[in-house]
């Protein structure tokens, strides 16, 4: 090495090869046993001393450099680790794994119990199923393991299994952390079976080692089969030829005999897991018997405790405070009371989901108090929990409240539903119901907000009554009032006959009842004349829709408003189709026959709208004519079609009565305009 170079070349040069003292030029040699030279000598070692230190700075200067570069490029390396997690090409946590951890589940769930709080049986639980394949041995392509991951909305499910990939691609165990979901409610119905093939083709592909199925309940039986042949048989026949084009996708071949025909799918190797609210014995009612022997693993999630909640309430806070300081450049500062507050958001429909809800709201609400200055604000904001809801307080300034920072919801589509529905002639009781629904959720929505318990009404309804009393009118009104109180997500409505639900051969009714109800998921399905489904114990085929219907509307009770209308007297017998079908529909509310006032009025309403208007001298035959009809035989007279069928009749006449007299008022319907035919006693 140099530095061993260096000091045999000092030593020669203080005592000269082969050790001998070396003088200093000028100096004579030393006397052998004189004193006089031992100056000389120190004055030569001092010198040689000098040089050494020089040399060792020297060295130690680039020792430095050395070591300065080597943590330059350490951290320029994790750096670079860093900006791969960010930009999703590593797990997030990659750059923080012990290198004794690499390769190993050894405090994996320890590790992932840090992030996901209030579920450490389930966390334990999923961890083992994911590690089981690594002590058992799996061979590709077959599934490495088939996984169930049960339990409520909102208990962590979903997340639990995304923080424990994270963690084992972090650590090598996976190679990558993504996960392919599949939402079998997409497919329905047998004519979705190569929508079905090919994305199943494409998520076995997908980069990543997981693939997890949703809402298998709503999904066609056929397709169902093949995700047990996967699960149990190691592989799924196709039925015909596919081939893989360019791009990856598969795509009928049809009856071509074309090289490299794909004839089955494959599990890749991957995790197959099940998400689902029920357990084994729903999934073998779907699936059968046999996929249920081949689960590896049936992991349950628990309902959270009050500690639980108050653990993840706390774990959303202190995620808030540190957006609100990097966004807004503010200080949170919350106590138990607001934890609490946002820990009673956890629902039954929401669960856990709507802590992080209340917590995004109370950023929004503080963004827009930021947003009414350009001042830059900076200081400390401390929230707390009222009955009332929660309050904020900016430094020493007055408390407030917090949420009504945010903008208004827009009321403009309710008010104008309102008005509509109030604009209805009649229907008094229909629509002091109606109303009732906003009045309820307006009240569950200020008790959520005060931490209180709420409760979720069934709004499944049948409306009975004699033809033309409004309830088909009603229907559409409801399925947009709901949408916009906010009890519906999509609010679309769905109409539909005994001719849409039941099918044309044995096996086709369940599929075809089934497609009706995805179709109105978030929306209202309004079924008219619904006493059509059952005309007897014989009708084998409408026994059936009912018995499907039933199903959906219990799979799907807080995703669906199903109502019902017909004839008062067929829809009691109509009830008694299904044990279960009277219980789902509590609210039954009667359409009254109109009156011949109340008719009369129908008819200005009809005619105003069709740019006509109505002699006085018409009130009275008109009054006469409908009352006569409604008391021989409302049902057969139509109620308000009877109006509209009396208004069309006169404006036909009133045409051929101004053909004669071309100086008459176009818009005004006279009493000879009338045809008034009276009913038969």
């Amino acid at each position: 090495m140099a530095y061993t170079d260096d000091w045999e070349s000092l030593m020669n040069g203080v005592f000269g090869p082969g050790g001998r003292f070396k003088a200093a030029p000028g100096a004579s040699a030393p006397k052998t046993g004189g004193s006089a030279a031992l100056p000389d000598l120190n004055a030569a070692l001092l010198e040689q001393q000098k040089r050494l230190d020089e040399l060792l700075k020297q060295q130690n200067a680039q020792l430095k450099t050395q070591s300065d570069a080597t943590a330059a490029a350490l951290e320029s390396s994790r750096q670079m680790l860093r900006d791969m997690e960010d930009e999703g090409l590593l797990a997030r946590g990659t750059t923080d794994v012990k290198p004794e951890h690499l390769g190993s589940f050894e405090g994996l769930a320890a590790e992932v119990r840090q992030t996901v709080l209030g579920q450490d049986a389930f966390v334990d639980s999923v961890v083992r199923a994911m590690r089981r394949p690594f002590v058992l041995g799996t061979e590709a392509p077959a599934a490495r393991n088939v996984i169930l991951l049960t339990g409520g909305a909102g208990t962590g499910r979903h997340f639990a299994l995304e923080e424990t990939a994270r963690c084992m691609a972090a650590r090598g165990l996976l190679q990558s952390d993504r996960i392919a979901t599949l939402d079998l409610a997409l497919y329905p119905n047998s004519g979705a079976e190569k929508l079905f093939l090919q994305d199943l083709y494409a998520a076995l592909h997908a980069p990543g080692e997981i693939l997890a199925f949703e809402h298998y309940e709503s999904c066609y039986p056929g397709f169902l089969k093949t995700l047990s042949d996967l699960a149990v048989k190691g592989s799924a026949p196709l039925s015909s030829r596919y081939l893989v084009n360019k791009e990856g996708i598969l795509v009928d071949a049809g009856t071509a005999l074309a090289p490299g025909a794909v004839s089955r799918i494959d599990p890749c190797g991957k995790y197959l897991i099940f998400y689902s609210h029920k357990g084994r014995e729903a999934l073998a009612d779907k699936f059968g018997a046999a996929l249920v022997s081949a689960l590896g693993d049936v992991c349950e999630t628990a309902s959270y405790t009050r500690e639980d909640l108050a653990a993840l309430a706390a774990q959303q806070l202190n995620a808030l405070a540190q957006k609100i300081r990097t966004r807004l450049g503010l200080t949170l500062s919350a106590g138990a009371d607001v934890r609490d507050y946002v820990a009673a958001q956890c629902t039954a429909q929401k669960g856990a989901a709507g802590l992080a809800e209340c917590c995004d709201r109370i950023f929004r609400a503080l963004s827009e108090y930021c947003l009414r200055t350009d001042e830059t604000l900076t200081g400390t904001v401390t929230l707390t929990a009222r009955p009332e809801g929660l309050l904020f307080r900016l430094n020493d300034g007055p408390e407030e409240p917090l949420f009504d920072l945010l903008p208004a919801a827009y009321t403009g589509a309710l008010d104008a539903i309102r008005a509509e529905i109030n604009e209805l002639v009649g229907l008094a009781p229909v629509k002091e119901y109606v109303f009732g629904l906003a009045d309820n959720l307006q009240v569950q929505q200020r008790r959520a907000a005060a931490g209180l318990k709420t409760t979720s009404l069934s709004m499944h309804m049948i409306f009975t009554g004699n033809p033309g009393t409004g309830k088909t009118t009603i229907a559409r009104l409801v399925a947009k009032y709901l949408k916009a109180i906010g009890a519906l997500k999509g609010g679309q409505l769905v109409e539909v006959t005994r001719a849409d639900l039941v099918g044309r051969y044995t096996g086709h009714t369940a599929p075809l009842t089934n497609s009706v109800i995805e179709s109105a998921l978030g929306g209202v399905l309004f079924i008219d004349e619904a006493y059509s489904l059952y005309r007897g114990e014989q009708d084998s085929f409408g026994l059936e829709a009912i018995d499907t219907l039933v199903k959906g509307m219990e799979d799907h009770r807080n995703e669906l408003v199903v109502i019902l209308a017909g004839y008062t007297k067929e829809m009691e017998t109509f009830l008694t189709a299904n044990s279960g079908l009277a219980s789902r529909f509590p609210n039954k509310i009667e359409f009254p026959d109109y009156t011949a006032e109340e008719l009369l009025q129908i008819t200005h309403v009809q005619a105003k709208n069709k740019g006509y208007r109505l002699a006085e001298s018409c009130t009275e035959p008109l009054l006469g004519y409908y009352a006569r009809w409604q008391a021989a035989d409302a049902r057969t007279a139509g109620n308000g079609r009877l109006a509209r069928n009396t208004l069309e009749k006169a404006i036909f006449h009133q045409s051929r009565r101004l053909v004669a007299e071309p100086a008459a008022a176009l818009d005004l319907l006279l009493p000879s305009d009338l045809e008034l035919k009276e009913p038969e006693e």
